[in-house]
C-alpha cells in the first residue's frame, strides 16, 4: 500500500473520466514494471446491464488509477499497451466480459480465485486470500455497492484502490506457491480456459428463469408468466434498471398463477407488489391479456439434456449409479489428497455424464476422451481418467457379484 502512495503521481483517490486524463495515464501505466493488477465495479442488482461502472488498475512503478468507463467510452489505446503484460484478476470469470465489452482484451491472466482453490485454501474470497497470505484485513463492505452512482464517495474509492494494489503481492507469494506444490501447470491451464471460455449462448425462451416458474400450470398460465417477464424486460432495459426492482420475480409468478380476468383483479392481487406495480399496471394488464389470449402457447415442459439428480439413478439407471457411487468416492480420496477442491479436480457435470453414458469399453483413453469432449483440461484428464476407469470396473464386479441372501 505504500507503495502505491508514493508512486501515484496524484494524491486521493480522482477517477479519471477525460480522454486527456486517460491518454496520460496509459503512458505511465505502459512506463511501469510487472504485472497489472486489474478489477472492475459493476451496478449488479441495480442496473439491467452488467457494464463495469469503474475499472482500477495498479502496476509498480506506475501507480494506482481508476478509470470511468461510461465517461471514457474505448480502452484500445490502453489495451495496446499491455498486450505482453499478464494481468491479475480476482474471479477473472466475473469480471473479463464487461473488460472485453470496452475493448480490454488480456492474452495472459493470473487468477488468484483459482489459484487459491488449487492451493486448497478453505475460503477463497479476495479479503481471506489477503489475510491469509498478506496480514492485511480488507474491508469488503462496498462489494454489493451501487457503483453506477456519481460522484463515487471516496471510501469507496479508497475500497476499489486497495482491491488492486494487493494483487502483485499475491501473485509473487502465490507464483512460488503453485511451484513448491507442483500445480504451476495445473493453474495456467485453468488460467488459459477462463480465457477461453465461450460466453453462454442467449436461451431462446430466457423467461423460464423466473424463479418459480416451476410451480406454473398450464399452458395459457405459462403465456401469461413469459409475457410478464417480456414486458418487465423491456422496461428495465428501456429505464436501466435490474428487473426484480422494478417488480419480483415473485409477484410476476403469483400473477401468472392466478392469471386475473381484469385490470382490477390484478390490481387486487396481494402478492402483486413492487415499485412498478401501480405505476406500471396498465402495462402488466396488457401483457396478462396477451398471455390469456395469444395462440403462441409455451410447451410445459422443455426437453433438455439435464440429467436426473443422482439420487434418483438407483432407480433409473442402477449400473450408473453404481459407477457414479465408485467414481466418486475415488475422485474423493484424490482431492483429499492433493488438496485441490473436488469441483476444480474435474467439474461435477463431466463425472456425471461420463458415468450416466461411458464409453463402450471404458480404459483411461476412451474415458480421457470422453472427459477432453466435455471440456476437461488436460491436467484434470491426467489425474482423473483413469481412476474413472479403474472404478468403473469395481463397480461392473459389484454388480454382477449376487448378494448372499444368509449373508
Amino acid at each position: 500500500m505504500a507503495e502505491s502512495e508514493t508512486e501515484n503521481p496524484v494524491t486521493g483517490h480522482p477517477v479519471i473520466d477525460t480522454r486527456e486524463e486517460y491518454n496520460a495515464a496509459v503512458a505511465l501505466i505502459a512506463a511501469g514494471s510487472g504485472p497489472i493488477g486489474i478489477d472492475a465495479e459493476r451496478a449488479s442488482g441495480f442496473t439491467y446491464s452488467q457494464r463495469a461502472y469503474l475499472i482500477q488498475i495498479y502496476r509498480r512503478d506506475a501507480g494506482t488509477f481508476l478509470f470511468d468507463p461510461p465517461a471514457l467510452g474505448d480502452f484500445s489505446e490502453l489495451n495496446a499497451a499491455l498486450t505482453d503484460v499478464e494481468w491479475i484478476l480476482h474471479a477473472a470469470s466475473q469480471d473479463l466480459a464487461c473488460l472485453r465489452e470496452v475493448g480490454l482484451h488480456p492474452a495472459r491472466i493470473f487468477d488468484t480465485e483459482l489459484a487459491a482453490r488449487l492451493l486448497g485454501f478453505p475460503r477463497v474470497g479476495l479479503g481471506t486470500v489477503v489475510e491469509e497470505l498478506l496480514g492485511i484485513h480488507l474491508a469488503k463492505e462496498h462489494s454489493a455497492a451501487n457503483w453506477s452512482n456519481r460522484p463515487l464517495p471516496e471510501s469507496w474509492l479508497v475500497y476499489a484502490a486497495l482491491d488492486v494494489e494487493l494483487l502483485p503481492d499475491l501473485f509473487d507469494i502465490m507464483v512460488e506457491m503453485l511451484h513448491e506444490s507442483g500445480k504451476t501447470e495445473f493453474a495456467a491451464q485453468e488460467f488459459q480456459a477462463a480465457l477461453d471460455k465461450p460466453a453462454k449462448p442467449t436461451r431462446s425462451d430466457p423467461w423460464r428463469k423466473l424463479s418459480g416458474v416451476h410451480a406454473i400450470r398450464g399452458q395459457h398460465n405459462l403465456a401469461v408468466a413469459r409475457e410478464l417477464w417480456l414486458a418487465r424486460d423491456e422496461l428495465a432495459q428501456t429505464l436501466d434498471v435490474a428487473p426484480g426492482r422494478l417488480v419480483p420475480d415473485s409477484s410476476l409468478v403469483a400473477a401468472a398463477r392466478v392469471s386475473p380476468t381484469s385490470r382490477q383483479a390484478l390490481a387486487a392481487l396481494r402478492e402483486f407488489s413492487g415499485r412498478a406495480t401501480r405505476t406500471e399496471l396498465d402495462r402488466w394488464w396488457a401483457a396478462v391479456q396477451t398471455g390469456l389470449t395469444t395462440t403462441d402457447l409455451p410447451d410445459t415442459r422443455v426437453a433438455g439434456d439435464t440429467l436426473p439428480p443422482p439420487r434418483a439413478w438407483a432407480e433409473r439407471n442402477p449400473e450408473a449409479d453404481q459407477r457414479y457411487k465408485a467414481a466418486r468416492a475415488a475422485i474423493t480420496a484424490l482431492s483429499e489428497e492433493r488438496s485441490i477442491p473436488v469441483e476444480n479436480l474435474l467439474t461435477p457435470d463431466y463425472l456425471r455424464r461420463v458415468c450416466w453414458a461411458p464409453p463402450a469399453d471404458a480404459t483411461g483413453e476412451s474415458v480421457g476422451r470422453a472427459l477432453a469432449a466435455l471440456g476437461a483440461r488436460p491436467w484434470q484428464i491426467g489425474a482423473t481418467a483413469q481412476l474413472i476407469a479403474d472404478a468403473f470396473v469395481d463397480a461392473l464386479q459389484t454388480i454382477d457379484t449376487p448378494v448372499d441372501p444368509a449373508s
